[in-house]
């Protein structure tokens, strides 16, 4: 059995917006006709400039191998034009052809991805999702109100959610860190206080930012939510600098997660070797694929580090994460879309079963989904912007910073640079 032949798709995302713009999903196909898809985290170029490259990284790498090979692709891939270093488009391409190959060999095999990478450890895992709005609430005002994220806070915990993600401290800015300004510190504050009221002990509260921050500033508003014992203060300073979260570990008492934005071993290899990090946070579709996240997940385990892996993307990197999760025995969580999010669910044909704050292990062959085509070409994104998008204005000090939870504006998203 060899692979033969590829097929991308870029799959709108529907309105919420909840996982980004598009997701990008790769279908390869065995000379014995075997299909399997995966999903491309996140690319830094654009979705036509994107598919080119996964097309290059398949025919130069892949095409005409035997979907079983997978160490020799990666290595290949990984030391593509005399690089042998992390390179995060790369990666992302090779990542979601290397799910596409397991899900092949599980199909061929007729067995889920983990029963070959271990066996089955967690028959339940627990289950995370940001804390999204409520259909009674008004979008432009819900991601600054903390009387709001309570309310939907309340409505998950009744679901069954017993971790719930928010991120009060934006802006996002192409800038580097920043010192939070003191609205961001006092709403960050006033976040946790009421979502802590509003939960109890009945949920972990997980502060979520986006490196945002400089190495002092980060230190100030992880110290000042610390009172209210978040599980974890995810990257609050920029990824390329390891030596600054290093330096916030050292003096915040809040655990840090980080991870969705590193790939490789080598990469998550500093991370805990300068004691970082608690909590590993692979994002399958970006870190080089299900094999390498096994790896990660066993390094992590040598430095009593626990792995939950990340998601802002689409259904078919979910239910890799799952694969993952289901094998691993350092498991923390896996990040979801809301409960599984109703397009994103629809992809894949409603296989994953989400119940009650967890989710089983699907136990069909491959990544255990039946990916829809049909639905995948009916929504095609035909724009050129990036799938998540970071702003290019710094932080305000004079008036209210505003985050609108990584949704695209669906009623007006204009082609880049108009």
């Amino acid at each position: 059995m060899k692979l033969d032949a590829l097929e991308v798709f870029i799959v709108g995302n529907q309105p919420p917006g909840w996982g980004g713009r598009y997701f990008t999903i790769v279908k390869l196909v065995t000379n014995c006709g075997v299909t399997g898809f995966g999903e491309v985290y996140a690319a830094s170029v654009g979705p036509v400039a994107m598919t080119e490259v996964i097309k290059d990284v398949f025919e130069r790498h892949m095409y005409n191998e035997a979907p079983d090979m997978i160490e020799i692709m990666f290595r290949r891939a990984y030391s593509a034009g005399f690089s042998q270093r992390p390179d995060p488009t790369v990666m992302g391409a090779f990542s979601g052809l290397e799910m596409a190959c397991w899900d092949i060999l599980g199909k061929a095999h007729d067995l889920p991805v983990h029963r070959f990478l271990g066996g089955l450890v967690n028959a339940r895992i627990r289950s995370y999702s940001y804390i999204y709005p409520l259909p009674k609430h008004d979008l432009a005002s819900f991601w600054n109100s903390s009387e709001m994220a309570a309310e939907a806070a309340m409505e998950m915990v009744q679901r069954g959610f017993t971790a719930l993600k928010f991120d009060p401290a934006g802006p996002y800015t192409i800038r580097g860190g920043h010192e939070p300004a003191m609205r961001d510190v006092e709403r960050s504050i006033a976040f946790c206080r009421l979502l802590r009221s509003a939960v109890g002990d009945r949920a972990d509260l997980l502060f979520g930012t986006h490196g945002q921050f400089s190495t002092a500033g980060a230190i100030r508003l992880g110290n000042a939510i610390a009172p209210f014992n978040p599980l974890w203060f995810e990257e609050p300073v920029p990824p390329d600098n390891v030596d600054a979260l290093s330096r916030v570990a050292r003096s915040c008492a809040v655990p840090l997660a980080a991870g969705e934005r590193v790939t490789t071993k080598s990469e998550f290899l500093a991370l805990l070797q300068r004691g970082c990090v608690s909590v590993l946070q692979p994002a399958l579709g970006r870190c080089g694929g299900i094999l390498e996240g096994k790896k990660i997940a066993a390094l992590a385990e040598v430095f009593n580090a626990l792995v939950a892996p990340h998601l802002y993307a689409g259904p078919v990197e979910w239910a890799a994460n799952i694969q993952l999760a289901a094998c691993i025995p350092n498991l923390l969580m896996v990040e979801t879309i809301d409960t599984g999010g109703d397009f994103h669910r629809q992809l894949i044909g409603d296989t994953i079963c989400w119940r009650d704050g967890f989710i089983e292990p699907p136990n069909g062959p491959g990544l255990g989904i039946e990916f829809d085509e049909d639905l995948a070409r009916l929504n095609p994104y035909s724009g050129d912007r990036l799938h998540l998008e970071m702003q290019e204005a710094p932080c305000r000090y004079d008036r209210d910073n505003t985050f609108a939870g990584g949704a695209p504006p669906f009623a007006a998203d204009p082609p880049r640079g108009s």
